[in-house]
């Protein structure tokens, strides 16, 4: 079973051959044009996928569950063969890699209740050297950084009263209280992060690196920690001339973050390294586990895991799930706060989760947020003079391209384009779901774009975050809504201006996205009492002053509505 990451990241990469569309580098339609993946492309997600449910000795991946925590016994998995990784504290339960043999075995023994599939979910090594002390934080910078997003959960009424660009004195900014993301990483020298960054564990790796990477993605964890704690002032960050020279802020700049890497360079995870992750969160004191992951179904060993969790006393809040329908595992879980996502406007996004487990909605289209340092890329767009809103392709190079807008249909063919030339020109061209991306961008590379427009398919919400699929030799390219598409289709003939500038931010949306934002709501609103409320009072105070959307009361679609932090703090003033 696949599980989905749920950052919305729309991944249209081939994967079989390609011969079938022509994108091997031979037979150029232009001469000198090298487009497309060469012999070093990433592997495709599948092949890793299979890979790490068929280890090479045959055996796959369980969970096996005692009926009294006292049975418990790794040393007798081993003795039959098996391959232990991970033995819990929360639940009479280890996790190991069988062969077919060693489980029979294993399901006679009168102590095991039950073997279960270690679950995939989607999106242990030498000690490094000490991190060296955090650089202090900043306590001014400038309204510039306030995003979208911070407004509408209210963030700068907490702690920057009077809109001067500085923290406000003696006010909730989630000082003393920690936070640890569960995700692909964090990128701990990225200006915006150092001084939040309070340690982590990879439980990919089996390390204390819990590092973001290139060759793990595009830093889906160093942006939702960014949505939590990017500070005020951030010298040395690559922003864009789109952006404040500062950079952004987070929603709590005052937390402690700690990061559990779970998920790998696939953006797979599996139940057994989640729950490792949970329980290291809750033995190094975090309040608040935040996990933008997820998956379409759920299993008795992470049940139990989340309710121990819930039960210590840590706030466990999670991603609703991306797929527009039910709640994603672990958002499902009873006693885990699920945060479904709403644009700018506070419509829901079209691809949000439902369900009655529904707790909060957040913003989560079109988010800026920090991502991998000289990995992130902001678009700016112009045809006829006329200025558009973009997004840039993840894996495009920047750069930036002028010329004659050349109407390419949906790429599908190598004379998709109408008066291409070899001189140079820039191609739109409609998304085609039937059609790998990688497809459609080599395919008007060869007959002569130095630079590519896509039209999104007709939804309602923001626009997704598209990647090409894979590292290659591409050209700069953005995303448009479907409705600018239809406009861009009748101005072929005008001068396209199309830019990709390099950032250490970049914008994404997904209910990743919205579940960081109620994560930094929680840590302002604990952090005004950190010594006497508890984490259910603080869902409580999130949940019944949330704003409401849709039907009156919870509903469906929406749960208890957008949440305030500013909101739910007032309703503690008078008890000061």
């Amino acid at each position: 079973m696949r599980w989905g990451l749920v950052g919305l990241v729309v991944a249209l990469a081939a994967c079989g051959s390609g011969d079938e569309y022509e994108i091997s580098a031979q037979a150029l339609y232009c001469p000198g044009v090298v487009a497309g993946v060469g012999p070093d492309a990433e592997p495709a997600q599948a092949a890793a996928l299979q890979a790490a449910q068929k280890p090479g000795e045959g055996r796959q991946r369980y969970l096996i569950r005692y009926r009294e925590r006292d049975s418990v016994s790794a040393a007798r998995v081993s003795g039959l063969g098996g391959l232990v990784h991970h033995a819990y504290r929360s639940v009479p339960v280890i996790a190991a890699r069988l062969s077919a043999e060693e489980r029979a075995l294993l399901a006679e023994d009168p102590a095991v209740e039950s073997i279960e599939p270690d679950l995939p979910r989607r999106l242990l090594g030498t000690t490094p050297p000490p991190l060296p002390p955090p650089p202090p934080r900043v306590k001014r910078g400038s309204v510039g950084e306030y995003t979208q997003g911070l407004h509408l959960v209210e963030a700068p009424w907490v702690w920057d009263t009077n809109r001067d660009g500085a923290l406000d004195s003696s006010v909730p900014t989630g000082e003393g209280i920690t936070v640890c993301v569960l995700d692909t990483g964090i990128d701990p020298e990225h200006p915006e992060l150092k001084s939040a960054y309070a340690g982590g564990k990879d439980f990919v790796d089996g390390d204390d690196e819990p590092w973001d990477s290139t060759e793990r993605g595009w830093g889906h964890g160093t942006h939702v920690a960014g949505i939590i704690a990017a500070q005020l002032s951030s010298p040395g960050a690559n922003v864009s001339p789109t952006m404040d020279s500062q950079g952004v802020v987070g929603v709590a700049p005052g937390v402690r973050l700690l990061i559990a890497r779970v998920l790998d360079g696939q953006g797979l995870a599996w139940s057994s390294t989640i729950v490792a992750g949970l329980e290291w969160c809750q033995q190094q004191g975090a309040h608040i586990a935040s996990l933008s992951l997820g998956g379409p179904a759920g299993n008795s060993f992470e049940r139990a895991a989340f309710k121990a969790a819930a039960q210590s006393g840590m706030l466990v809040i999670a991603a609703a799930g991306n797929s527009g329908e039910a709640l994603d595992y672990p958002a499902a879980y009873p006693g885990v706060l699920a945060v479904g996502a709403v644009d700018h406007a506070l419509r829901r996004a079209h691809f949000s989760a439902r369900g009655w487990g529904l707790s909060l909605m957040a913003p989560g289209v079109d988010v800026l947020s920090t991502v991998i340092q000289g990995v992130g890329t902001i678009s700016q767009l112009e045809v006829g003079d006329i200025p558009y809103d973009s997004r840039p392709l993840y894996m495009a190079p920047a750069g930036k391209f002028t010329a004659r807008l050349v109407d390419c249909g949906d790429g599908s063919t190598m004379s998709s384009c109408k008066n291409p030339t070899c001189d140079g020109f820039v191609a739109y061209v409609d998304l085609n779901p039937s059609v790998p991306l990688e497809v459609q961008l080599t395919h008007v590379m060869r007959q002569g774009a130095l630079a590519l427009i896509v039209g999104d398919a007709p939804h309602e919400g923001g626009l997704v975050d598209l990647s090409i699929g894979r590292r290659g030799h591409w050209v700069p390219a953005a995303l448009v809504s479907h409705e600018t598409g239809l406009a861009m289709r009748r101005m072929a003939g005008f001068t396209a201006h199309v830019k990709l500038h390099k950032s250490d931010y970049a914008l994404a949306s997904g209910t990743s996205m919205a579940a960081p934002h109620v994560t930094g709501a929680a840590a302002l609103v604990w952090s005004t009492r950190p010594d006497t409320l508890t984490a259910a009072q603080v869902r409580e105070l999130l949940e019944s002053t949330a704003k409401d959307l849709g039907a009156p009361g919870r509903d469906w679609d929406h749960g208890y509505g957008l949440v305030r932090a500013s909101a739910a703090i007032q309703v503690l003033q008078p008890l000061k």
